[in-house]
């Protein structure tokens, strides 16, 4: 089993979210829907940053979820890693972001749309809640955790670099700590950011092929090497996202 130098089975997950955006662009609204948004200049500085900061690390795998904006993240954090010719950036749309019902793109203004999540995450515990009325927060925590949950039973890696979103960052990290979703609203997820996540992998107890989980490890949360210490950071990333510029 392939492990982490010094260990026995310890695996290392990159967890980023994805650089800035701006879902009132033009060509965003035009198009009616978010899926397609592109990253802005900022956030192509910010995704370069997050690469620079790990550009030592040999990554075995790359996953993000398919959509552009993980899509161009992922690829420039890969640009500048000094050991990457071997990877190939996979997709799995189970990384998708959780989606709010009526979508993004049909608020009428920025300030309306952060008023309106702002506090979408606080109840994500509750029974059967939803983003918005939109997509069951169980359910989306159920199919992101599932995608590292496959990533991790696959053999012949150690180290891998998974860009997501904020929603999909923040159910994977309610989940390390093992409260299910009553952390979620406790977890910021600044643009670009990198969360650090380690697992003891060890041979399945019933005897068949393969591993399993045997400690989850919360290594860093929100790390954001174009501002390490955060200073001047002061909205939380929904207030800034929608900030008007």
């Amino acid at each position: 089993m392939s492990a982490l130098p010094g260990t026995t089975g310890r695996r290392r997950v990159y967890l980023m979210r994805h650089g800035h955006v701006d879902y009132f662009a033009r060509e965003v609204r035009e198009a009616g829907h978010t899926d397609l948004v592109p990253l802005t200049p900022l956030g192509r500085e910010q995704a370069r940053a997050g690469g620079l900061a790990l550009a030592h690390v040999r990554f075995d795998r790359a996953l993000c979820s398919g959509l552009p904006r993980t899509v161009q993240t992922a690829e420039l954090v890969i640009a500048a890693n000094e050991d990457a010719a071997h990877l190939t950036l996979v997709v799995d749309r189970d990384l998708v972001e959780i989606k709010g019902g009526g979508g993004l793109a049909r608020a009428k203004s920025r300030e309306e749309l952060a008023a309106r999540m702002t506090f979408e995450f606080d109840q994500a515990a509750t029974p059967g809640a939803r983003m918005m009325g939109g997509d069951v927060f169980a359910e989306v925590q159920a199919r992101s955790v599932g995608a590292l949950l496959r990533l991790l039973a696959e053999p012949g890696w150690h180290t891998s670099l998974v860009v997501a979103h904020e929603g999909i960052n923040r159910l994977i990290l309610s989940w390390m700590t093992g409260n299910g979703l009553s952390g979620v609203q406790s977890f910021e997820q600044d643009l670009a950011c990198i969360n650090v996540l380690d697992f003891d992998m060890v041979p399945r107890e019933d005897g068949t092929v393969g591993t399993e989980i045997a400690r989850k490890l919360i290594k860093t949360v929100n790390l954001t090497p174009y501002n390490y210490v955060k200073h001047g950071m002061n909205l939380t990333s929904l207030e800034a996202i929608f900030a008007r510029t």
